[in-house]
């Protein structure tokens, strides 16, 4: 099978490495450059079909980099990174053309979902995503299955449409973290939801009705008053 490669183009070196070594893991294949000319010199030898960029680099900073690809329709997309967290930061980097922006220090698997919902994007790397590196996940009678993108209820397969398994399998990779639905929809998607949204708040509806016994008294999808959504992987009864 085709295997994904990330470029990551950060000058701290740190870093970089331990992102690399996660991303492997995850069954990508990860390159490594210290600034743009690293950047443009790894992007001539080789194909990348995800670049995670820096902002605050040495020489052309990311944002100046970001614009440049952004008017080649052949780049690969970007997730820009960056140590400062502010909207208007965000917003600029967005606009300079990132397909998506992430406020350092993150969570590396914050990170991944972010990275499969951009290329989840592009319909020629979907089929690509490495999944198969995940071990099912659990929770009461049912099995998350990662590498069949399938749900079984004690080996009775449940089909999910495409959003459904999206939502199961960001919450299931959250190890029992509360998320609002505005960041459900973003690592679902990789589109921002405004508050008003109800598009989660219906997904997780449908959800229910095929998961719990009582979908007004969920035992395992439940609601965390002002925090969000939850997947909880016992019912108080088990």
């Amino acid at each position: 099978m085709l295997q994904l490669k990330i470029l990551i183009v950060d000058d701290d070196e740190h870093l970089s490495y331990l992102l690399k070594y996660y991303l492997c893991d995850q069954g990508f294949s990860v390159d490594i450059a210290g600034d743009g000319q690293q950047m443009l010199k790894k992007m001539e030898r080789n194909p990348f079909d995800l670049i995670i960029l820096d902002w605050m680099l040495p020489g052309e900073d990311g944002l100046s980099i970001c614009r440049r690809l952004s008017e080649d329709e052949n780049s690969p997309p970007v997730i820009m990174v960056t140590g400062s967290g502010g909207e208007a930061d965000r917003i600029l980097g967005l606009d300079c053309g990132a397909d998506d922006y992430l406020s350092k220090p993150f969570n590396p698997r914050e990170l991944l979902a972010r990275i499969h919902a951009v290329l989840r994007r592009n319909p020629r790397l979907v089929a690509a995503i490495p999944e198969a590196n995940h071990a099912p996940f659990y929770f009461g009678p049912y099995r998350l299955d990662f590498s069949q993108r399938c749900l079984y209820r004690d080996d009775c397969k449940i089909d999910l449409t495409n959003s459904e398994f999206g939502l199961l399998k960001v919450l299931a990779q959250q190890g029992g973290v509360p998320l609002t639905r505005e960041r459900l929809g973003h690592l679902v998607d990789g589109r921002d939801h405004k508050p008003s949204s109800r598009s989660i708040d219906i997904q997780i509806s449908r959800l229910r009705r095929l998961l719990e016994v009582d979908p007004t008294h969920p035992c395992y999808l439940q609601t965390v008053r002002g925090l969000g959504y939850v997947l909880v992987k016992k019912s108080a009864d088990e």
